[in-house]
């Protein structure tokens, strides 16, 4: 089985869109390295999904595969927004998945926790944010998905904890005048 993370703003399509459906087509991926990514994909693998262009942004919740890649009719649709004129039926250029609803997380694991939590530096999110569908390692989903179950962020609480005992720099302050 494979990890993957997926990138969605929640007001196209969010995690409880996706609760709410139980199961939807990812389409409309017009990035070829997103595309191999997806076409890479197999029935059974768990997907992080991930909340863009939100406040907080981070993940939310987690999918899983429910139906491997196969092309994008949206491509051959003129008119649509993913029309691509380019696009081939007998080769096609564009494909999607189908994802199915896993579960909500407790709270969003934000792009800054994911940032400052030991183990997922190397995370493709933290070193080349821009993709909307990439690969996550088991150890990285598992963590993050720990990371969302917990009813708070044991790393941004260290790191808060850590700036309250550091020593604090004292401020000179010049006399006040007399006038």
């Amino acid at each position: 089985m494979k990890h993957w993370l997926v990138k969605s703003e929640p007001g196209t399509y969010s995690i409880d869109d996706l609760a709410r459906d139980g199961r939807t087509a990812w389409e409309g991926i017009r990035n070829y390295q997103a595309r191999n990514n997806l076409r890479a994909m197999s029935v059974g693998d768990l997907v992080l999904f991930y909340h863009s262009s939100a406040n907080p942004t981070g993940v939310a919740g987690v999918a899983s595969v429910a139906r491997a890649a196969y092309p994008d009719e949206a491509a051959f649709t003129k008119g649509h927004d993913y029309f691509d004129p380019k696009s081939d039926r007998a080769n096609p250029t564009w494909f999607l998945v189908d994802l199915s609803f896993v579960e909500t997380l407790s709270r969003v694991v934000t792009l800054d926790e994911l940032k400052q939590t030991p183990g997922l530096q190397d995370m493709v999110l933290i070193r080349s944010g821009r993709l909307s569908v990439q690969p996550v390692t088991a150890s990285e989903f598992e963590l993050v998905r720990k990371l969302g179950r917990a009813t708070a962020s044991p790393v941004l609480a260290k790191a808060k904890k850590a700036r309250a005992k550091a020593p604090r720099k004292s401020v000179k302050r010049s006399p006040k005048r007399k006038s």
